[in-house]
């Protein structure tokens, strides 16, 4: 699943016009960098939500992406815009694809640039056979968040950490793994048919109490696409 439902206000005045994952980096949409890695990995079935904008978005792909030396990439979307107005961020917005997902899928946000990572057949199913819920890919702390998001154990257990934890060095890249039995608790049942719009956040962070939240720290190219200086960044 790629998210790609967001108003992207920190992006604006170019988001007022483009929903953000279509901005050009290096010659192509942001969220095409994500798609084709996926597709590299032999992940060909997408599933994208849109909400601000979102018809630019499913008619500029339409339902394939062809591009040279990479399979096929196959699009279904999920238009919460247009079932219900507005996006249901980003836990309520997978909720409502989980119908269309398998028991364990890849979620990466679309207007993050990781044009490198390795989505790969061995991690899903190295996940699949272990007990956790999600897994999730963490990068070390950006110039913009140099607090972090989370900590991670030696034995490869995210932590939820409070705010200044000495331990707190990782950011959540987006990127991650997550079985459909993650969101059996999140009161929302799978469709989200009410269109309920869910954090993801606040179930992750109770996930970590729990123990069920597994990941890894990814060091190749990354960047949060933001601003518009980081888009500029990219681009010069």
């Amino acid at each position: 699943m790629v998210l790609a439902a967001g108003r992207g206000e920190r992006m604006r005045p170019l988001t007022d016009v483009s929903p953000k994952p279509l901005l050009s980096v290096r010659g192509q949409p942001l969220m095409q960098w994500p798609m084709q890695a996926l597709a590299r990995g032999g992940f060909v079935r997408q599933l994208v939500n849109t909400a601000w904008l979102g018809e630019q978005i499913s008619a500029h792909f339409g339902e394939l992406l062809q591009c040279p030396g990479l399979p096929d990439v196959h699009i279904r979307y999920s238009h919460e815009g247009l079932d219900f107005g507005r996006a249901l961020e980003t836990a309520g917005g997978i909720v409502r694809a989980l119908p269309s997902l398998d028991a364990v899928f890849w979620v990466v946000a679309g207007d993050v640039f990781a044009p490198d990572f390795a989505f790969n057949e061995q991690a899903l199913q190295r996940f699949a056979a272990s007990t956790a819920l999600a897994h999730l890919w963490l990068v070390p702390n950006p110039a913009h968040n140099p607090g972090g998001d989370f900590g991670l154990s030696p034995s490869g257990q995210v932590l939820n950490l409070p705010k200044g934890a000495p331990g707190r060095a990782h950011t959540f890249s987006t990127i991650a793994l997550y079985k459909q039995a993650f969101f059996a608790q999140c009161g929302v049942p799978p469709g989200n048919p009410a269109g309920v719009a869910l954090a993801l956040a606040p179930l992750l962070r109770a996930a970590m109490d729990r123990g069920e939240v597994s990941g890894e720290v990814y060091t190749g190219d990354w960047a949060d696409v933001g601003t518009p200086e980081r888009l500029q960044q990219l681009n010069g």
